[in-house]
């Protein structure tokens, strides 16, 4: 699964960013008699400063390459944020121009390992480009097991039930995670490994389906999330994404609960009842499921 079935991921992008914009909101006066939702190519083209017959090339594809100046006036005239613009700009670059390296085996630096199973109340787990889980330490995988290396976080977020009993507010992190993705692959889209892994979610979750349709990009790094686990009840966590410098778009993700908290003495229990399975950092304990869709050797390759 690609952004659009004709290739034209630039035109593709436009025309659903354009239809999510309020008139109003744009400056726009609303007329009353428009047949379709959001603004008209005709508007954007005027909020952007470029011609009409310009701005049909490009949704149309017969134009895919334009200039950054030209592309940061259209994400003006379209409201987009920081993140939606750098996407928008990945997309109108040539193919030639964006990175292309050959598609090396994932693998987390024994110094991170170490580093996150050294934290006993500190959930972390490592991720790659396409959210394969990489390495994770005991707690995370107390908190998760679908977060022990193997499986792949966004389709274990779509795809197994126990995450919708897990996640108390898995209607607003599953509309984290797609704009999400999209932000972190950029133009990226005909990688195997994604098409793999946006054509299960696809077939199988119409939320997905929906979420990936509207185009949002959003590379949120910080925020809430509630938990209701099995063992110790309800966890208010704060998570933190950080890249791990020198990787291609390694991650690590964080949780921790604020100090003196309900969620915090849970957490406490979570880790002590969790301690004594033995697990190396990066490794599943025995018995941990393995999401479907998942990879067979938690490297990501």
């Amino acid at each position: 699964m690609t952004t659009t079935d004709d290739g034209n991921a630039l035109g593709g992008y436009l025309r659903t960013r354009r239809a999510l914009v309020r008139p109003e909101a744009a400056g726009v006066p609303d007329q009353g008699n428009r047949r379709v939702p959001g603004l008209r190519r005709e508007e954007v083209a005027f909020l952007a400063g470029v011609s009409s017959d310009y701005y049909v090339r490009l949704e149309q594809g017969r134009d895919r390459h334009p200039s950054e100046q030209v592309l940061t006036a259209i994400a003006g005239a379209l409201r987009l944020d920081e993140d939606a613009t750098a996407y928008l700009l990945q997309l109108g670059r040539p193919p030639s121009v964006r990175r292309r390296r050959p598609r090396r085996r994932e693998k987390v630096g024994e110094g991170i390992r170490t580093l996150i199973g050294t934290w006993p109340l500190t959930p972390a787990y490592v991720h790659g480009k396409y959210m394969d889980v990489l390495a994770a330490n005991r707690l995370s995988i107390a908190l998760s097991p679908f977060s022990a290396p193997g499986n792949n976080a966004i389709l274990a977020a779509f795809l197994e039930p126990e995450m919708r009993e897990l996640h108390r507010d898995w209607m607003e992190m599953t509309a984290r995670v797609v704009p999400y993705l999209r932000s972190v692959v950029g133009a990226d889209v005909d990688d195997p490994r994604l098409v793999e892994i946006l054509g299960e979610l696809s077939l199988r979750s119409e939320r997905f389906r929906t979420l990936w349709a509207r185009q949002d990009v959003k590379r949120k790094s910080s925020g809430i999330s509630l938990f209701d686990h099995p063992q110790v009840g309800p966890l208010e966590l704060r998570y933190e994404k950080l890249l791990i410098p020198g990787t291609d778009t390694q991650t690590l993700v964080t949780y921790h609960a604020e100090p003196g908290s309900d969620s915090e003495e849970r957490l406490r229990l979570l880790a002590s009842m969790s301690a004594a399975a033995p697990v190396r950092a990066g490794l599943p304990p025995t018995g941990v499921p393995v999401a479907r869709g998942t990879l067979s050797d938690g490297n990501g390759g």
